[in-house]
């Protein structure tokens, strides 16, 4: 009889409980709702897209713009990113790139804050097509691990320069 009555009370505790969740169990909550989102910084978690911008006195330059999709967790940058190589349809084009800037400046970037980062280009001949970048971030702490890819048209040459990840698009 003790037995009977152990099973039942479990039994009605676990109806109880999982009327209380709405019909779903724990481990079917959301990844947002339990506080274990992936970082939105990890190259597969965010979206890259290189846009044109306005030109400088000598130098043609581009915005690469992140965005992450709802559901990731928001994360810490800093300072330009590293291993910056460009391509044009598939085949790199040799040219890579150093940075200029403040690298000590930590931005959030997530869901809802997006980010963005100029090449710089010098104006001095026609450069070299591309239609890719692909490069590392870096959080204050270090560089995150993976390579992130932005796609968009750009002419690149030597002398290019990737400045700091700053705020906004």
């Amino acid at each position: 009889m003790m037995r009977t009555t152990r099973k039942i009370a479990v039994t009605i505790a676990a109806a109880a409980l999982l009327g209380a969740t709405g019909g779903t169990s724990a481990q079917a909550a959301p990844v947002a709702a339990v506080g274990t989102a992936p970082s939105a910084c990890r190259p597969a978690n965010h979206l890259a897209k290189i846009s044109n911008a306005s030109s400088s006195a000598g130098h043609r330059h581009y915005r690469v713009t992140l965005t992450a999709p709802r559901g990731y967790a928001p994360c810490r940058l800093a300072g330009s990113p590293t291993d910056v190589r460009f391509s044009n349809h598939g085949s790199e084009s040799g040219i890579t790139a150093g940075r200029y800037g403040s690298q000590r400046t930590a931005v959030t970037f997530g869901p809802g804050h997006p980010v963005h980062f100029d090449i710089q280009v010098p104006n001095n001949d026609c450069g070299i097509p591309a239609d890719e970048a692909s490069f590392t971030l870096r959080a204050p702490d270090g560089e995150i691990p993976g390579t992130s890819v932005a796609d968009g048209k750009l002419r690149v040459a030597a002398g290019t320069l990737v400045g700091p990840v700053r705020s906004g698009v």
